[in-house]
């Protein structure tokens, strides 16, 4: 289906605004009329449209799938013959939510019979399931999975060659961005990582970035994805930092975080830790120059985000320091905070303008 081809390649960025139904609706009848509609013409149509849906966070029920049992409760053998619809059915199913035995059953049904037939497949069909059975739609990186497919797509003989040259200028000239990002991290990060104080940290800068990329590629959000990576970055070296030295300075560390603007307190810390608080406050005014005025509110969150994962690596140095076994009501409060997830939750929304509001309902 052309649709497939647009969300493999990931051409379908360029229109931002999404042509599914709204959340704010309600009623989902229009949407079940529809998907009744199409299950009278394929499994494979069906699939991709609660696929969609589901990934676009909409709940669509699975129910339609019955009309394929038989029975005695299994799929019906006719979908054997079906080697496109089961890969369809197989991807979709993977966005099940708990209790959805209908779904259970598909995945265990359509990857058992995807991984028989794939011998007598040809490709680029072959192609697609042995990447699919070695890991599902779902979970694979959008960027990977658009060059994977472009090849794919390349060897399909009802090809759109319009469309297969859009898909090969799209990847290059975002790859050509996502060079320039890492470019300057990597210059900016070489600043502080070559400091002979900070052998002892991880080089994890690449890693760091291209797991921004599994948040998001797209070109308009290359300022969060710059800023993100840093965060992460820098959390990484303060890990290190906590993790092996300290136990004798902690409370120095803690404190010099407390007051974050004054690069005064810096000044106390040991000479290994200097040039890391330093660039943490320069990064974060320059972080502040990236923001318009309306979102130079961003980084008072981003700061109280820091200083609570600090406090948390503060705990649990004592905890060590002590000799200390928290009970699991005690581990959970703290190693929320020190897994640093809240921390890049809210990383990833300081660069990318005003989709969040200082004000909750």
């Amino acid at each position: 289906m052309l649709v497939d081809i647009f969300i493999w390649i990931s051409s379908w960025y360029f229109d931002e605004e999404p042509i599914l139904i709204h959340k704010e609706r309600k009623d989902y009848s229009a949407l079940t009329v529809l998907i009744h509609f199409l299950f009278q013409k394929k499994n494979k149509t069906v699939s991709v449209a609660i696929r969609l849906q589901r990934q676009q966070g909409y709940h669509v029920t699975p129910d339609v799938f019955n009309k394929f049992k038989v029975e005695e409760g299994n799929l019906v053998s006719t979908l054997k013959d079906d080697p496109k619809g089961l890969l369809s059915l197989y991807n979709a199913a993977y966005l099940r939510i708990h209790e959805e035995t209908i779904l259970d059953e598909a995945i265990s049904f359509t990857r058992d019979q995807l991984a028989s037939m794939l011998s007598d497949l040809t490709p680029p069909l072959a192609t697609q399931v042995r990447l699919f059975l070695e890991s599902p739609l779902c979970r694979r990186m959008k960027r990977v999975l658009a060059r994977n497919f472009i090849s794919i797509y390349q060897e399909c003989a009802t090809r759109n060659d319009a469309l297969l040259e859009l898909a090969k200028l799209d990847f290059n000239l975002l790859q050509c961005l996502h060079r320039d990002e890492i470019k300057s991290i990597s210059i900016w990060w070489n600043d502080l990582f070559l400091s002979k104080n900070l052998s002892f940290a991880r080089d994890r800068v690449v890693e760091c970035y291209y797991w921004m990329l599994t948040v998001y590629f797209e070109p308009h959000y290359s300022r969060a994805r710059v800023i993100t990576t840093k965060v992460l970055a820098m959390t990484s070296i303060l890990d290190d930092i906590y993790d092996l030295y300290s136990t004798a300075h902690w409370r120095r560390v803690n404190y010099t975080l407390k007051q974050f603007k004054e690069q005064q307190a810096v000044h106390q810390l040991p000479e290994y830790m200097k040039g890391y608080f330093l660039k943490l406050i320069h990064t974060f005014e320059e972080f502040k120059n990236l923001l318009a005025p309306s979102e130079k509110y961003h980084l008072f969150y981003l700061k109280e985000a820091m200083k609570g994962l600090s406090r948390s690596y503060l705990e649990e140095n004592k905890w060590a320091f002590k000799h200390y076994v928290p009970n699991l009501e005690e581990h959970m409060q703290i190693s929320l905070i020190s897994s640093a997830y809240p921390l890049l939750v809210c990383a990833s929304f300081v660069g990318r303008g005003e989709v969040v509001t200082c004000t909750c309902d």
